[in-house]
C-alpha cells in the first residue's frame, strides 16, 4: 500500500507508535523512528522493520525543542530524500488533581504533547508543499474530548491537538496535504498501568464494548487516514474507543 513512501513516527520506540511503526512497515513504508529516552527499543524496532524488508531509522530528538526536531527533519531528508508521511505520536502525562498540579508539570505536558506537534507540523509543511503531497496524523485522546479528574493539563493539550489539526487541515487542503487526528480511547499501553483499579473498573463499565482496547487498534486507523482511502478525508478525528464517546 505504501510502496516507496516515508513515515516520520515520533514517540515510536513502544506501544501505540510502535505499533504504528510496524503496520506500515508491513505494507512497505519505510519509517523513521523518533525517540527521546529509549535508545535501544528504538533500534529494536529499526531490526524488526529491516527483518520486513523496508528501511527504519531511529533519530533521537525532545520533540518539545525545535532546534532538535529541525535536526531530526534535516537528518531523515538526508537518508530518505522525502517524508510523505507524519504521525505525531509522542506523549507524556504528568496526572494530579489541578489544585495539586505543579506549573512545571503543566508546562511539560503541554510542550511535549501541544507544542512537539506544532514544531514537527511545521518542519514537515514546508516539505510537504513542495512535493505537493503529503498526509499528517496527530494522535489525541479521548481525555481531550470528555476530560478527566487529574488530567487537565493533559486534556487541555489533547482538546489542542484536535483545534490545531481542524485549522491546518483548512489551511494547507489545497496544498494536497491530508491532516486528521485519532483520539484513542483506554489502551493496553505503560500509561493505561498507570490507573487505579477501580477507576479502571469504572471506565469499562462504560465501555459498551466492556474492554480496553490494543495498540494495534489505533495503529489501523492510522494506517487508513494515511492510505489512499482517506484522500477525501481531511480535518476529521477518528475516535477509537469502544463506543465510549
Amino acid at each position: 500500500m505504501f510502496k516507496e513512501k516515508t513515515c516520520l513516527v515520533t514517540g515510536a520506540s513502544g506501544g501505540i507508535g510502535k505499533s504504528i511503526a510496524i503496520i506500515l512497515a508491513k505494507e512497505n513504508c519505510n519509517v523513521i523512528i523518533n525517540y527521546q529516552n529509549n535508545e535501544e527499543k528504538a533500534n529494536q524496532i529499526v531490526e524488526e522493520i529491516n527483518n520486513l524488508g523496508r528501511k527504519a531509522i531511529a533519530i533521537k530528538a525532545n520533540v518539545s525543542d525545535p532546534k532538535e526536531v529541525e535536526a531530526m527533519f534535516k537528518e531523515s531528508l538526508k537518508e530518505f530524500g522525502k517524508i510523505d508521511f507524519l504521525v505525531n505520536n509522542a506523549g507524556i502525562t504528568r496526572d494530579n488533581l489541578f489544585l495539586k498540579m505543579e506549573e512545571n508539570d503543566w508546562d511539560a505536558v503541554i510542550n511535549v504533547n501541544l507544542k512537539g506537534t506544532f514544531n514537527c507540523t511545521k518542519a514537515v509543511l514546508p516539505l510537504m508543499i513542495s512535493q505537493g503531497f503529503g498526509k499528517i496524523v496527530n494522535l489525541t485522546s479521548i481525555s481531550g474530548q470528555l476530560g478527566n479528574i487529574g488530567q487537565t493539563n493533559y486534556a487541555a493539550s489533547k482538546a489542542g491537538v484536535i483545534g490545531f489539526t481542524k485549522s491546518i487541515a483548512k489551511e494547507v487542503a489545497l496544498k494536497g496535504i491530508n491532516v486528521n487526528a485519532v483520539a484513542p480511547g483506554i489502551i493496553n499501553t505503560k500509561l493505561q498501568e498507570t490507573i487505579p483499579e477501580k477507576v479502571m473498573q469504572k471506565f469499562l463499565n462504560n465501555i459498551p464494548m466492556k474492554k480496553i482496547g490494543e495498540p494495534k487498534d489505533v495503529a489501523a486507523a492510522v494506517k487508513f487516514l494515511l492510505s489512499d482511502e482517506a484522500s477525501y478525508i481531511t480535518g476529521e478525528v477518528i475516535n477509537v474507543n469502544g463506543g465510549l464517546f
